[in-house]
């Protein structure tokens, strides 16, 4: 099993927990976002991944894109140490809390977005960074009021173990910090943050630890 990543992507991090909570080997390969004009953009990494992102997942020959997918597929196919409930009604929730990061927050500040804002907008550092923090606002409020508000929520996401939900969290409130936004008004998800950091799966996962840290 191949993981191709970058340190510092958020949804390469997603995976790298989920491998490491289920125990499971792999040979990391990095791919750098910003060398080279790119590393996801050479004509050998888009043949694996015709997206040009990171991560990608190689498990006997097969390639696999987007995190979500990766970790449903490591959840089904390694069932020990499961990343989502048992019942449906609970999967629900996790999925919803793990896409409300995903798909509403992450896309909006990944790199190529900021790039893309910073050199072909001409936007300036500031007004890049700020709307880099709005848009951690918005998400990071919207997720610790689904928290907050249920009895479900735990010592982690969901109930007292992590799932997909805390997957997606930690990374997300780890370049929050990067970015210098203000945590203070999301106490319930840095609880949780702060729960996840107690596992060596997480700390493991975390982006200075990675072969290819800066």
């Amino acid at each position: 099993m191949q993981l191709y990543g970058y340190f510092r992507s958020s949804a390469a991090y997603r995976v790298r927990i989920a491998l490491n909570l289920k125990g499971l080997s792999y040979e990391y390969v990095p791919v750098h976002l910003l060398k080279d004009g790119g590393q996801q953009l050479s004509d050998t990494y888009r043949a694996l991944n015709p997206a040009a992102l990171v991560p990608t997942l190689v498990d006997d020959g097969a390639a696999l894109g987007q995190s979500l997918a990766i970790i449903e597929y490591l959840d089904e196919t390694r069932p020990e140490v499961p990343l989502l409930p048992a019942d449906a009604l609970g999967r629900a929730r996790v999925r919803g809390l793990a896409q409300a990061v995903a798909c509403d927050t992450h896309p909006l500040n990944n790199l190529r977005v900021l790039k893309y804002l910073k050199h072909t907008l001409q936007v300036s550092d500031d007004a890049k960074n700020e709307w880099y923090r709005h848009w951690v606002d918005v998400g990071l409020g919207a997720l610790e009021a689904m928290l907050a508000q249920s009895d479900d929520t735990g010592r982690f996401c969901h109930g007292d173990t992590p799932t997909v939900a805390d997957l997606c969290l930690v990374p997300q409130v780890y370049n929050a910090r990067r970015f210098g936004c203000d945590m203070s008004a999301f106490p319930t998800i840095e609880r949780i943050d702060a729960a996840c950091g107690e596992l060596q799966a997480f700390v493991d996962a975390q982006p200075q630890n990675q072969p290819d840290a800066e």
